[in-house]
């Protein structure tokens, strides 16, 4: 549904993207849990292990990435607000992100590992001149288009009015949930296919071109380094370049 999210909003049907509302709540780091040796928390709250940034390098790229997969539109400014709430902790576990992308649309991200009671609940909104569209990770195959002048619309995995691109990463039939390991064999699918295409000399489908790049993981380097560097300063709003 992420890709069928990607084409309702690119093909202008709901018009021009004014605001992206995206957030990453966690719970599981409320605590000072990785001074119980807990592995998963030890090295994601270590600076020489995980580098400058917690929960924006953890789950804030996630965040994102979603919102500039979906929309098409890369962020140009931020101005980041960086907290560490939990005491003992030397890494970042709270921040929130006001975004400005390259269309003129703004935006807010929200990425957190303080939430209690939250698991990963990954979300996004995207709103455009005609409707908008909103999509959750812990119900990934609904997808929830709304107008300003028709009915709200639901597209569900393996349903009626999936584009090509959600068929084709779409693997049982509907009703069947499908989700977070799916995705990633969608992306090994379509490298593979790419590489087998090119190994034969082949012309291959564009559709299957859809996948992370090194581009992509730049980005996300960028991001964290960005929000950090803006985390930290007075001078809060900050050039992308």
């Amino acid at each position: 549904m992420v890709k069928q999210a990607r084409h309702v909003v690119q093909n202008g049907s709901i018009g021009k993207v004014r605001k992206v509302v995206v957030e990453y709540p966690q719970g599981w780091l409320s605590t000072l849990l990785e001074a119980s040796e807990q592995k998963q928390a030890a090295w994601r709250t270590d600076p020489s292990k995980s580098g400058i940034a917690g929960a924006m390098g953890d789950i804030g790229t996630h965040a994102e990435n979603l919102a500039e997969y979906i929309t098409g539109l890369k962020i140009t400014e931020l101005c980041a607000d960086i907290s560490t709430i939990v005491p003992g902790r030397q890494l970042d576990d709270d921040g929130s992100v006001l975004l400005r992308f390259d269309n003129g649309a703004r935006g807010i991200l929200h990425a957190s590992q303080i939430c209690a009671g939250e698991e990963n609940n990954l979300s996004i909104r995207v709103y455009c001149e005609r409707g908008g569209i909103e999509w959750k990770q812990m119900e990934p195959n609904s997808l929830v288009v709304r107008y300003i002048d028709e009915a709200t619309k639901i597209f569900r995995t393996g349903g009626f009015g999936a584009r090509t691109a959600a068929q084709v990463a779409t693997r049982i039939p509907a009703g069947h949930p499908e989700g977070y390991l799916e995705a990633f064999a969608n992306i090994y699918h379509n490298v593979a296919t790419c590489i087998t295409a090119k190994l034969e000399g082949k012309e291959v489908d564009p559709i299957y071109h859809d996948y992370p790049t090194v581009e992509d993981g730049v980005r996300g380097m960028q991001f964290i380094y960005k929000v950090i560097e803006s985390g930290k300063s007075d001078q809060k709003w900050l050039s992308w370049t």
